[in-house]
């Protein structure tokens, strides 16, 4: 099966934010390259927040072209073998945690907001950090920081947010 394809499994069987998942579905229906950095009509991305609950905190980084406080996440490679694969492999680069697990059942919301390339419809998961779990900075982040519930949004948008509040609604 194609990333493509798994996309459109993945978006087909989330059952919240009707519209907004059928946007995504709409886009991936127009465009064959709507998986890809170079659809200049937007493009899928896949995002997981790092999420330690036994300390209730998140690990956010500060991307280094935004220069805002996210979750982990960017763009599907074409070795990405299934969308939540490349929520995952993009939370392991960025955090530097190893031993991620996503959130069992499928992504945890969509988020679509504008960047310098393009638009990004993001598919939002959620990866818990393993006991003992220790950040090591990547190249694409500013800095890397560990948040308690409570101070995220202090520091992140609304869309960080809304991520933990579902992401800690579905724990």
């Amino acid at each position: 099966m194609s990333l493509h394809d798994d996309a459109v499994l993945v978006l087909k069987e989330y059952g919240d934010q009707e519209e907004l998942r059928q946007v995504y579905l709409d886009h991936l229906a127009a465009h064959p390259d709507g998986m890809w950095k170079s659809c200049g009509e937007g493009h899928i991305t896949a995002s997981a927040l790092v999420i330690d609950p036994e300390r209730g905190r998140v690990l956010l980084t500060l991307h280094r072209k935004l220069r805002m406080w996210l979750q982990t996440g960017g763009h599907c490679e074409p070795g990405d073998p299934a969308l939540g694969a490349a929520a995952l492999r993009e939370a392991t680069e960025e955090s530097g945690v190893p031993g991620l697990a996503l959130l069992p059942g499928g992504p945890v919301r969509l988020d679509r907001h504008h960047t310098p390339c393009a638009w990004h419809l993001d598919v939002q998961y959620a990866a818990i950090a393993p006991p003992g779990a220790v950040e090591a900075i990547s190249d694409e982040s500013l800095d890397l920081r560990w948040f308690p519930y409570a101070e995220v949004g202090d520091v992140a948008d609304d869309s960080v947010v809304r991520l933990l509040e579902a992401t800690r609604a579905r724990l």
